[in-house]
């Protein structure tokens, strides 16, 4: 199956999820991350802000604040197509109902740091396979951000059902070190 064909065969499935299953699968994940060695030695953790069935990574970040470790979310610019890291303080003032409606900083509190500062980057995706590859939304943002920092941990975060034997791959796609689902954490191994 193409990238294309998979994408929507995958994002139609999930949502088919239960609102109680999304809820109750992103908390397990919620709990092994904060248990994870790699989140513990983190101290700037980049992650994206869920919107709809993806795995809820609301209650990652506010309580990644709330313990004192530093939080990016992305910036889109879909000129360019590049992703810009910005430093969140406060999720429940800080952010809007953006492009596609999903949460984005508000303007007075968009502060663009360096990608340098991220050692930990928690990646979504349609679909992985258990080398780390996966099926993104289409626009290319994460790989081309992911190609750009070396030496930072990746985690993808998704349900167990998004798991696929092997995902199509191109040239500039940058698999994750780790995926991150509600049965399993996997070491991805190229």
């Amino acid at each position: 199956m193409d990238k294309k064909s998979l994408r929507k065969h995958m994002i139609r499935k999930r949502a088919e999820l239960s609102e109680n299953d999304i809820k109750c699968k992103s908390q397990i994940i919620s709990n092994t991350l904060f248990n994870l060695r790699e989140y513990k030695k983190s101290n700037f953790i980049f992650s994206f802000i869920s919107f709809k069935d993806e795995v809820n990574t609301h209650g990652i970040i506010k309580e990644s604040i709330h313990i004192g470790k530093r939080i990016g979310v992305p910036i889109t610019i879909s000129e360019t197509k590049k992703m810009e890291v910005s430093e969140l303080m406060d999720f429940d003032k800080e952010l809007t109902l953006g492009f596609y409606n999903i949460l984005t900083p508000k303007d007075e509190f968009i502060r663009i740091v360096s990608p340098e500062l991220v050692d930990l980057v928690l990646v979504p995706g349609v679909a992985f396979d258990r080398r780390g590859y996966r099926v993104g939304y289409g626009g290319g943002y994460y790989d081309r951000f992911l190609s750009k920092i070396d030496n930072v941990i990746k985690i993808g975060l998704c349900f167990e059902m998004q798991m696929i034997q092997e995902a199509p791959i191109d040239s500039y796609d940058i698999p994750v070190d780790f995926i991150l689902n509600e049965k399993e954490l996997i070491q991805c191994v190229r």
